[in-house]
């Protein structure tokens, strides 16, 4: 395998764009570059997730597929045609067999509950909610004249956030903390 990235920096971003991955210069603000953004971060609060997990911890192996399935999306929104897609409807049905397996053994709710339980329930809710405006990203992104965007990016976003959702409550248990459901101001 040959280096990649020789030189770490470029000074070509300093006037505030950067290049796509198909040569297209973008300001650093542009939609894109939002969205790709958000999806590097989520991927970042992931990985952090994951060195907190014990070595072991069963959730570990399926979070690291999500972290690669993240890099082959930020790839997608980054070569930015339309002839270049990764993600596909089978990375979805993964994300809905991990939340099946997860949501059967855990019991049913009846409220809503605060983010919290145990400090790795507590990166899995900031996981969740990065995800969340990372679908906001790219939603927004698909709103702008000219850019296209996969939709099984935005429905792998929005089933990835309904996954770290069963997990913050899986990892909560896991980990022997409480879930703690929220109470309508009136109920407090």
């Amino acid at each position: 395998m040959t280096n990649r990235l020789t030189k770490i920096y470029t000074r070509t971003g300093d006037s505030g764009t950067t290049s796509l991955a198909n040569g297209k210069q973008v300001l650093k603000t542009s939609p894109r570059i939002e969205a790709i953004g958000a999806i590097d971060e989520l991927n970042s609060c992931i990985g952090l997730l994951i060195s907190y997990l014990a070595t072991n911890d069963p959730m570990t192996s399926c979070l690291q597929r999500v972290q690669h399935q993240l890099f082959d999306l930020g790839a997608e929104l980054a070569v930015a045609e339309k002839s270049y897609t990764v993600i596909e409807p089978s990375e979805i049905k993964y994300l809905e067999a991990q939340i099946d397996n997860i949501n059967t053994k855990l019991p049913p709710l009846k409220e809503f509950i605060l983010p919290g339980g145990s400090i790795g329930a507590s990166y899995t809710h900031l996981a969740r909610s990065i995800c969340r405006r990372a679908e906001r990203r790219l939603i927004a992104l698909t709103q702008y004249e000219g850019e296209e965007v996969n939709n099984h990016c935005v429905i792998y976003i929005n089933r990835l956030s309904d996954l770290l959702f069963v997990a913050s409550r899986e990892i909560a248990r896991r980990q022997g903390g409480e879930e703690t459901l929220w109470q309508p101001r009136e109920k407090r």
